[in-house]
């Protein structure tokens, strides 16, 4: 039995993901190269407590869902960070009541774990208090959109195709997200011009 090994470019995971159809145990090595990065990115949508179940769920989902997995539409990453967050859409209070909970007291200090301390921090960077908050009242849609480009650094087209839209509906979602923030916030903040629009 040949072993699969990961390596970091598109065509080669798309590649191990075809391999486990017959190969199934080869899948494991999608989920090592891209636990950490869908971890910290639900972690930080849902909180710690909330992301265990939803990071199992999402690589359970591409698990089953593989063999319908199109390379021509999307990369693997690009696939799973759209998986991922139509999971979190299932929990939308959850991610609303810990954003919330950020606006008011920012991060725990002290949370209990490795893990929970990196997302703290990631979090604690890119999601101020008065930021989390002004993100939990936007829409469900422009808030995926928005964290999809600030937590996860997914370009435009990489977006549209996780999340099944039109390459129009990202900026569009995108830039509605960034004028409301703004009007929250009274200024302009480093993470909605990190990136801006992907002209490709």
């Amino acid at each position: 039995m040949t072993t699969m090994s990961w390596t970091a470019h598109p065509a080669e995971d798309a590649e191990v993901v075809q391999r486990s159809l017959d190969e199934s145990e080869g899948f494991s090595a999608i989920f090592d190269a891209y636990f950490g990065e869908i971890h910290r990115y639900v972690t930080q949508r849902l909180g710690a407590d909330g992301a265990e179940d939803i990071v199992a769920e999402t690589f359970l989902t591409a698990f089953r869902k593989r063999a319908r997995y199109d390379p021509s539409r999307a990369t693997v990453r690009a696939w799973l960070y759209g998986i991922a967050t139509n999971l979190i859409g299932k929990h939308r209070r959850l991610e609303v009541r810990t954003l919330r909970a950020l606006g008011r007291h920012g991060p725990d200090p002290d949370p209990p774990g490795h893990e929970e301390r990196v997302a703290v921090r990631v979090s604690a960077e890119s999601l101020r208090p008065s930021l989390a908050a002004a993100v939990a009242a936007l829409h469900q849609r422009d808030r995926d959109v928005l964290l999809l480009v600030a937590l996860a650094d997914l370009s435009h087209e990489e977006i549209a195709t996780a999340l099944g839209i039109p390459y129009g509906t990202v900026g569009s979602r995108l830039n509605r997200a960034r004028r409301k923030l703004r009007a929250t916030l009274g200024e302009t903040n480093p993470m909605l011009d990190a990136e801006e629009t992907d002209r490709g």
